[in-house]
């Protein structure tokens, strides 16, 4: 193993949230390293929506920006992956998959989500293009076409949400049976019910063009939406003893989250953490006003540190 100089703060993760607290800390003259592997929950989308300032900007095309900021205030980065984390505050080591090592006195973790998508042919292939999950990112692009929910228990939720963006929504109820005052709610707003097993999205001229049930049928639509599992990117911390807890709606469940408070403190001391990570609903701006926040409070732990090893130097210095 080789290790580097000690930093003030390792950020793992370099979207939104990592970014916008590198940015924050590197302002605030402390020596940061953000490691980051290279692939944004959000690749697969060929625009982002609702960062102002920014809107409709390619998501590569933000951490190249993101990027460029934060190394302009003399923050660092390295490309790759954090396979484990041992130490204590003040004195951890991440050991990354090429085998160098990482010595820094807080960490912040940025990693995100993953987004586990339903196991029906064709949704992965055509995850951000046309099979989509929230109307506040892509429901202005989809406007007035036809529209297909691939129904969970949050089926009629989401249809009910879609229909802000198109009068054509259709919902696929597959493994589930609204109940009787879904059904009128359904109705009252023009939405229609199709029950049976869904077996694939129907793809011509790398187009969607329909989803096909178990039955033969086919149901001609424009755009898919479905309920990915939200599952936090935190396994490399359980070591530390970190929690991963469920995330309710209702009752049922739609991801897990790393437990953090609202200022990103973790169960482990000098362990932080902002983004999807820790709210597994935030949209993009709302992550990467989180990692500026965090971000500071970062950094107020280590003046704190910072004073408190003056004020013992300076105690231990022999009056003349």
């Amino acid at each position: 193993m080789t290790s580097n100089p000690r930093y003030d703060v390792l950020i793992i993760g370099g979207g939104a949230a990592g970014l916008s607290a590198a940015v924050t800390l590197a302002r605030a003259r402390r020596r940061v390293l953000v490691v980051d592997a290279g692939t944004p929950r959000n690749l697969p989308a060929a625009h982002a929506h609702n960062y102002l300032g920014a809107e409709g900007i390619s998501p590569l095309e933000l951490v190249k920006r993101g990027r460029t900021e934060a190394l302009g205030y003399g923050a660092e980065f390295r490309d790759g992956s954090v396979e484990s984390v041992t130490g204590s505050i003040g004195e951890f080591t991440a050991y990354l998959a090429d085998g160098t090592s990482i010595d820094a006195r807080r960490l912040l973790i940025t990693t995100g989500l993953t987004d586990e998508l339903p196991d029906i042919p064709g949704v992965a292939e055509r995850w951000g293009r046309e099979v989509l999950h929230c109307p506040f990112c892509h429901g202005w692009e989809v406007r007035e076409d036809r529209v297909g929910i691939i129904g969970s228990a949050f089926g009629v939720h989401q249809a009910l949400m879609w229909r802000q963006w198109t009068d054509r929504v259709v919902l696929f109820a597959q493994d589930f049976e609204p109940t009787d005052e879904e059904y009128e709610k359904l109705a009252a707003r023009d939405i229609g019910v199709v029950t049976g097993t869904v077996s694939k999205l129907i793809v011509a001229d790398d187009t969607l063009v329909g989803v096909k049930l178990a039955s033969g049928t086919t149901v001609e639509i424009d755009a898919v939406v479905v309920k990915p599992y939200f599952a936090a990117n935190a396994s490399l911390l359980l070591g530390l003893g970190l929690e991963v807890t469920d995330v309710m709606m209702g009752e049922h469940s739609m991801g897990s989250a790393l437990a953090a408070d609202p200022t990103g403190a973790t169960s482990v001391a000098g362990v932080l953490a902002a983004g999807n990570v820790v709210g597994i609903t935030e949209n993009l701006i709302g992550s990467a006003a989180a990692g500026s926040k965090v971000g500071g409070a970062v950094n107020g732990s280590l003046i704190e540190e910072d004073v408190r090893f003056a004020v013992d130097a300076r105690a231990a210095v022999p009056s003349s």
